[in-house]
């Protein structure tokens, strides 16, 4: 075991555990969108995460971080609150805020982000950039909201391990990246009807069922 120092809180945890898992297991929240409990190699897509530790030269992202020896770090410092704020607002610059016609509203992580950094949701600090079309009704049983996307990868990551093999990737390149399925073969199975694991884990309701939709 490993005595490591959090915001000022002692914990003892097993050598190889993931700080950003320890913090979020301790009640330490700590702002993230693309982390999902026992990841083995996290995204790191989100870049929320932030944290200081004690000997580092500047702030890293909690989730790539293994806890191998003991260390101090700090959660809420302004450094780390700037970069968190930064990366939020860069997700809102490409998001379509209409949260009353969203299936997310209310239960929404941007919303919650939007509040937990006293950030809004329609920030004008960087110009509004959209992607078409607004909605992606290709895949026979999703229905795709690419200016909700946060590019976040959970739907990927959950349809891998759900199936042993992903029927969704990333498409396209830099601001016009999306959500795309391998191709209709692929994805006209009974597993997709059947698993509907990628919706529910979304965190925006950039996925729907079309029943739903």
């Amino acid at each position: 075991m490993i005595k490591i120092t959090v915001d000022n809180k002692q914990f003892e945890v097993e050598e190889g555990a993931n700080l950003l898992q320890v913090c979020l297991e301790n009640d330490i929240y700590i702002p993230n969108l693309c982390y999902i409990t026992d990841m083995a190699e996290p995204a790191a897509a989100c870049r929320l995460c932030w944290v200081e530790i004690e000997g580092s030269a500047q702030p890293t992202p909690a989730c790539t971080t293994t806890i191998d020896g003991p260390i101090t770090v700090k959660t809420d410092t302004p450094e780390t609150r700037r970069l968190q704020k930064t990366a939020l607002k860069l997700l809102l610059s490409v998001h379509h805020v209409d949260c009353k016609n969203c299936q997310a509203n209310k239960k929404c992580d941007l919303q919650h982000l939007a509040k937990v950094l006293k950030v809004p949701l329609k920030t004008k600090d960087f110009e509004l950039c959209l992607k078409e079309p607004e909605i992606d009704s290709t895949h026979p049983f999703l229905d795709y909201y690419p200016n909700r996307c946060v590019l976040c990868g959970k739907c990927l990551y959950v349809c891998q391990n759900q199936n042993g093999q992903s029927m969704l990737s990333f498409a396209k390149r830099g601001i016009h990246t999306v959500i795309s399925a391998f191709g209709s073969q692929a994805v006209n199975t009974d597993a997709c009807i059947t698993c509907q694991a990628c919706a529910d884990i979304c965190p925006v309701g950039a996925l729907a069922l079309k029943t739903e939709s």
